[in-house]
């Protein structure tokens, strides 16, 4: 049987995400931003949590692993260049791990440029990449600790996955992404498409999570840096997409 995931809001705008394997009854939570929408997701699918699987240490992915742990007795797995914001985790992970839930496997892919200890969980079998605050819906996390060059670089591994593969963030940025998407590449049609889609979809209580990688190709700046459109509207024509990428990133914190 296919492994299920289901996602949900936590807090204000993070998205949280539950991966089921049917076979083993195995679950895993990305992340714990929210103990309460975590253990009612869990009750209302009927799951029981073995594994807290953390992509990096920011107080809004990590602040309920401890609690839920304690609840549950859950395994905490943590990015190794995050031990010391994750005391408390029970296995630490680095590029080219790969980690168990039940029958499920995901590789380990460091993909920093947000922070420096950021991690993203690729389960290739299903087709679906746990990406954290790496890469968002129309949009990309903003450089903190990382690096601009660090980003890009995560984002272009990301991008060669197949463009089927879906994406899970770890925010829903959707409609802020979409006006500023508009804004760099407004002739596109397929995102004037998505934009709409995400505005009814808020209409409705959904959110655009997950994407695919073939839709955020087609529909998000930060991955069609390469596009001379992109490069015009930045004011950096003939520049390489790594400087259009780093361009449009600085005119989004100011947006």
């Amino acid at each position: 049987m296919p492994a299920q995931i289901h996602v949900f809001r936590c807090l204000s705008d993070n998205i949280g995400a539950l991966v089921y394997d049917p076979n083993t009854g195995a679950c895993a939570a990305i992340d714990a931003p929210e103990e309460g929408p975590i253990m009612a997701a869990l009750a209302q699918m009927g799951w029981r949590l073995t594994d807290i699987l953390i992509t990096h240490r920011h107080f809004d992915h990590v602040q309920a692993a401890a609690a839920i742990k304690a609840k549950t007795g859950c395994r905490v797995v943590a990015p190794l260049k995050a031990r010391e914001a994750v005391p408390h985790a029970d296995a630490y992970v680095r590029e080219g791990d790969t980690v168990k839930v039940g029958d499920l496997e995901a590789h380990v892919w460091e993909t920093p440029g947000h922070c420096s200890d950021h991690v993203s969980y690729w389960f290739a079998p299903e087709r679906a990449v746990f990406a954290g605050d790496t890469l968002f819906t129309l949009g990309c996390g903003r450089v903190l600790d990382g690096s601009y060059p660090d980003l890009w670089s995560s984002l272009q591994r990301l991008m060669a996955l197949p463009e089927e593969a879906r994406v899970y963030s770890g925010h829903d940025y959707t409609l802020s992404n979409g006006r500023f998407a508009l804004a760099a590449d407004p002739d596109n049609a397929a995102l004037q498409a998505r934009v709409a889609e995400a505005e009814a979809a808020a209409k409705e209580g959904r959110f655009l999570v997950p994407s695919t990688i073939g839709m955020e190709k087609a529909t998000n700046p930060f991955l069609r840096a390469g596009e001379p459109t992109l490069a015009k509207a930045v004011q950096q024509e003939g520049a390489d997409a790594f400087g259009v990428f780093q361009a449009l990133r600085e005119w989004k914190n100011r947006f």
